[in-house]
C-alpha cells in the first residue's frame, strides 16, 4: 500500500509540478503529462523514466555477462590437471557461486524487463540527466549484505547517531533519506522513531528491490564474494537478506535522482543524507541549497558520513571547516558536529573490515535560499549537436596519444622490433629519440599484459 499523503511529497522531476497518482496505482504529472513506471510498487520518479530504466537494463545485462565470463574463465582454470585439491575446491566453489549468482539476480532484477518501451534517447539528452558512467548495478552490492544479513553492529551503532539527532518531539510528521542505499538506515528510523511518513530515495534498482523484499519479510539469497576471504568455505557465502520484522505503515521506497529530486519544495521535516554527499557529482554548495528548498521552515538536516570529497576539481574537495561554512551560508544556523568510530563492512567472512571515523552534521534551517538551478549532466554542445565540439586540452590530448598508439599497432607485422619502430616515430616527429623507445616499449607491456 502507498503511504499515506505521499502525493504531497512528490513532484515532477521534469517541470516540478505536482503529481497524481492513478486508481491503477501508476504516477503522473499534471503539468507536462509525463507518466511514471514502477517497478513493482517502487515509483519511477526519473525525469526521463523510460531512457533511464533501459539504461539500467543495458547496465544489468552487462553485470550479467560479466559474470558469466567470469564463470567461464573458472571452468577454464578448472581444467589444469595440475592444481591443488584445496585450489581446485576453491575454484570449484566460486565458479558454482557464479553461475548460480546469475540465476538469482536475473530473477530478482526481472520487474526490470517489464518496461521494454523505446528509450527516448532525445529527450533523454535535452534534459541534461544521465546516470553516473562510474555506477554500475552491483557497486554498492556489499552494502545490501552488510543492512540484511550482517551488519548488526554498524547497523546499529548509525541508527544510535542518526536517530539521536533527529528532533527532541514526540512525532516527526516526515524524514527524507536521500541516497538511501539498500535501505537498512531508513527502515530502522522508521521502525524505532514515531515517524508518520519516510521516504527512501535512491537511484538503483537492484538496491531498491533487494530492499523491498527484506521489508516486506519476503527472505532473499544472495551470494556474497568477500574481498578478503577468512576461510576457503568464505570465497562465496550464500546470504539470507531479510529485515527482522517487515516494515510498518508510512514508508515508502522512490526510483529517482537525488540531483533532480522528484520532491516538493518545503515538505520535509527532516532530511538524512548518508555517506552521500561527498561522492555526488555535483558542488556541495549546489546540493547544501537543494536541501534548504526540499525542508520545510525549521526542518532539520542531518549529515552523516566521512565526508571525504570526491570530485574533480581540488576547489570542491572540502575541508570540513569549509564544509560547515558552506552548510551556514545556505540558510542554516551554526551545525552541531560530533566524531565516533564505528564498524564498517565488517563481514564475518572477510578479513577486509575496518574502524570507520565518521561525523554527524546536524543543522537547521533559519531562513529560506533561493532554489538552485536544475542539474546539467552534460554541455549544450553535447544535447544539440549543432555547436561546435570545443578544443578542450583533454581532447588534444588524447588525440595526440590516439594517433600516437594506432601508428604503433599500425607497425607491428612481425618483423620490426622495438628500436626500428621508435625510429619511425621520431622520423615522422611524433616523438624525441629519448622518448621514443620507452613509449614503444612501455605500450607493448601493456598491450602484453591486457591480452
Amino acid at each position: 500500500m502507498p503511504a499515506p499523503n505521499l502525493a504531497a511529497h512528490l513532484s515532477c522531476p521534469r517541470c516540478e509540478q505536482s503529481l497524481r497518482q492513478y486508481p491503477d496505482r501508476s504516477w503522473g504529472c499534471g503539468g507536462c503529462g509525463l507518466g511514471f513506471p514502477s517497478l513493482l510498487d517502487i515509483p519511477c520518479l526519473f525525469a526521463e523514466p523510460v531512457a533511464t530504466l533501459t539504461e539500467w537494463r543495458g547496465r544489468l545485462q552487462f553485470s550479467l555477462e560479466k559474470l558469466a565470463h567470469e564463470a567461464g574463465e573458472l571452468q577454464a582454470e578448472l581444467q589444469n590437471p595440475r592444481l591443488r585439491s584445496l585450489t581446485r575446491d576453491r575454484l570449484g566453489l566460486l565458479n558454482r557461486a557464479t553461475i548460480d549468482q546469475v540465476k538469482r539476480l536475473r530473477e530478482l532484477l526481472a520487474p526490470l524487463s517489464i518496461h521494454q518501451a523505446q528509450a527516448a534517447l532525445a529527450t533523454h539528452l535535452a534534459l541534461q540527466t544521465r546516470l553516473p558512467g562510474d555506477q554500475g548495478l552491483t557497486t554498492y552490492y556489499q552494502n545490501i549484505h552488510r543492512d540484511w544479513a550482517w551488519g548488526e553492529a554498524e547497523n546499529e551503532a548509525t541508527l544510535r547517531l542518526v536517530g539521536g539527532a533527529l528532533p527532541g518531539v514526540e512525532a516527526v510528521d516526515s524524514v527524507l533519506v536521500l541516497g538511501s542505499g539498500a535501505g537498512r538506515l531508513a527502515y530502522d528510523l522508521h521502525q524505532e522513531y514515531a515517524i508518520g511518513l519516510t521516504l527512501a530515495l535512491d537511484f538503483n534498482p537492484l538496491l531498491a528491490l533487494v530492499a523491498r523484499r527484506a521489508m516486506a519479510g519476503e527472505v532473499t539469497e544472495l551470494w556474497e564474494f568477500p574481498l578478503a576471504p577468512r576461510t576457503l568455505a568464505d570465497n562465496a557465502v550464500l546470504r539470507e537478506l531479510v529485515a527482522p520484522q517487515p516494515v510498518r505503515e508510512g514508508f515508502q521506497l522512490i526510483l529517482g535522482d537525488a540531483l533532480r529530486p522528484p520532491l516538493t519544495a518545503g515538505s520535509f521535516d527532516v532530511i538524512v543524507t548518508p555517506w552521500v554527499v561527498d561522492i555526488l557529482p555535483e558542488d556541495f554548495r549546489t546540493l547544501a541549497a537543494r536541501i534548504n528548498v526540499l525542508l520545510k521552515p525549521g526542518g532539520r538536516w542531518i549529515c552523516f558520513g566521512s565526508l571525504c570529497f570526491g570530485q574533480r576539481l581540488a576547489s570542491q574537495r572540502y575541508s570540513l571547516e569549509e564544509t560547515l561554512a558552506i552548510v551556514m551560508d545556505s540558510g542554516f544556523a551554526e551545525p552541531d558536529v560530533r566524531e565516533d568510530e564505528i564498524p564498517y563492512m565488517c563481514s564475518p567472512a572477510s578479513r577486509h573490515g575496518r574502524i570507520e571515523n565518521v561525523l554527524t552534521i546536524v543543522a537547521d534551517k533559519e531562513r529560506s535560499v533561493a532554489p538552485p538551478p536544475r542539474h546539467r549532466a552534460l554541455p549544450d554542445w553535447l544535447v544539440n549537436g549543432t555547436q561546435p565540439v570545443p578544443l578542450l586540452p583533454a581532447f588534444e590530448m588524447q588525440a595526440m596519444t590516439t594517433r600516437i598508439y594506432a601508428f604503433i599497432m599500425g607497425m607491428i607485422d612481425g618483423r620490426r622490433s622495438i628500436r626500428d619502430m621508435a625510429r619511425l616515430l621520431v622520423d615522422q616527429r611524433l616523438m624525441s629519440r629519448d622518448e621514443a623507445e620507452p613509449a614503444v616499449r612501455n605500450f607493448l607491456i601493456k598491450m602484453h599484459d591486457n591480452q
